[in-house]
């Protein structure tokens, strides 16, 4: 499915990405995989194994929202503007959500979009 838009709701455990157009949704799920060791930075690289998955699944995206907790959003957001810059350019917006269904983060996205599109010019397709 070729789509130009994508939400994605992350904290520091789980992450949901929406893709979609006017007719379709397909969804993808990452979820964080903890292996403590007792070598120091083990959470960091936890963490930043997660977000990679994240940055993967939203790979030829054209615009991406990303909403979840306010310090989830934050750490992402330096994970992917350091590490992952090609993906960082791609995403329009970081808001902050509580945990909402698949159905409200979806209706969240497409208002977003409508407005985001219209602002910037680009015609919503239907």
């Amino acid at each position: 499915m070729t789509t130009i838009h994508a939400v994605s709701w992350l904290d520091h455990q789980n992450a949901q990405v929406l893709q979609f157009d006017a007719t379709q949704v397909s969804s993808d799920k990452v979820k964080a995989h903890s292996h403590y060791t007792r070598q120091h930075g083990s959470e960091v690289r936890s963490e930043h194994e997660f977000f990679g998955h994240v940055c993967d699944a939203l790979a030829g995206i054209a615009e991406v929202l990303v909403t979840g907790p306010k310090v989830a959003l934050a750490d992402f957001k330096h994970y992917a503007d350091k590490h992952r810059p090609e993906t960082a350019r791609r995403i329009v917006a970081y808001e902050t959500l509580d945990h909402v269904s698949e159905n409200q983060l979806l209706a969240k996205a497409r208002e977003f979009f409508l407005k985001y599109d219209r602002m910037a010019g680009t015609p919503t397709p239907t």
